[in-house]
């Protein structure tokens, strides 16, 4: 079965995200650990958790994706903004294992100036003091536009953080449909050229979840702005291939379009439609 869902609100709880999600025909979702923009996580609540795990196993609702806020920023040429960013991502990881089966999503960061070399140092130094072998979650680092400063419009970035960090087998990678495109990877009309090039370069086995989204802006824009599926410069017919692809298919897809509750529900039936079961 296709597992597709959508960015949900945790505000009301991990049970009722769960039960939207049902609700909408998702069998998988995305939520921010805190306030998108910052702040102080509300407390774990244990009987919301425990009824949220066994509401989720009963159903087969699976590979959640927590996506960090976007105001953390790894690589910052501010001490006190890395700082913060460390201790925000600490505190999420310890709280994300007691999800089971839930993996970490974030923005590699912006190096404002400083240079490509220096901002992926500081990226994967502070992975090597985050990261613990004990841990369950995935840390997922999210392919990017290439806009400013920004880490990630490259595969030869992620490549270079994996590759300084001690246990890396923590590692995944979050491909988003509109950013790579905006970052000038031909995915329209060389889908498995970009896979192989991705393959090539990261490698496939680190490919855990898709973002699926249309883009606003033609291919290498280098802009980020997200649309609908179906509605943007990408198109209907390459979500079709991509999420029935035989690399890709099994992989979690989590939609960012901008949409509210009965825009995603559309589109989770459209994409259930399109797939070849």
């Amino acid at each position: 079965m296709l597992k597709i869902g959508c960015h949900l609100s945790v505000s009301g709880g991990f049970l009722n995200m769960a039960r939207t999600a049902l609700e909408i025909d998702a069998n998988t979702f995305q939520f921010f650990t805190r306030n998108p923009r910052g702040g102080k996580a509300k407390a774990l609540n244990e009987k919301d958790i425990s009824a949220f795990i066994d509401f989720t196993r009963e159903h087969k609702i699976a590979d959640f994706v927590a996506h960090a806020p976007y105001t953390l920023n790894i690589c910052s040429d501010k001490e006190n903004i890395r700082q913060f960013t460390v201790e925000t991502f600490e505190d999420d990881l310890a709280r994300l294992e007691h999800i089971p089966g839930c993996m970490y999503n974030f923005h590699p960061g912006s190096h404002v100036g400083q240079g490509l070399e220096v901002g992926i140092d500081l990226i994967a130094s502070a992975l090597n003091q985050l990261l613990r072998p004990e841990f369950g979650t995935i840390v997922l680092l999210e392919t990017m536009s290439g806009k400013g400063s920004e880490i990630g419009g490259r595969f030869e970035d992620l490549h270079e953080i994996i590759d300084r960090v001690e246990h890396s087998d923590k590692l995944g990678v979050c491909l988003d449909t509109c950013h790579v495109h905006d970052a000038g990877y031909d995915i329209v009309n060389d889908l498995d050229g970009v896979l192989t090039e991705f393959d090539r370069v990261v490698g496939l086995n680190r490919l855990k979840a898709i973002h699926l989204n249309d883009s606003k802006n033609s291919i290498g824009a280098r802009k980020d702005r997200h649309e609908t599926i179906g509605n943007g410069y990408i198109g209907l017919e390459v979500f079709r291939r991509i999420i029935n692809h035989p690399v890709l298919r099994e992989l979690p897809f989590i939609l960012e379009t901008p949409n509210e509750l009965p825009g995603y529900a559309e589109e989770i039936m459209l994409l259930r439609g399109m797939w070849v079961g």
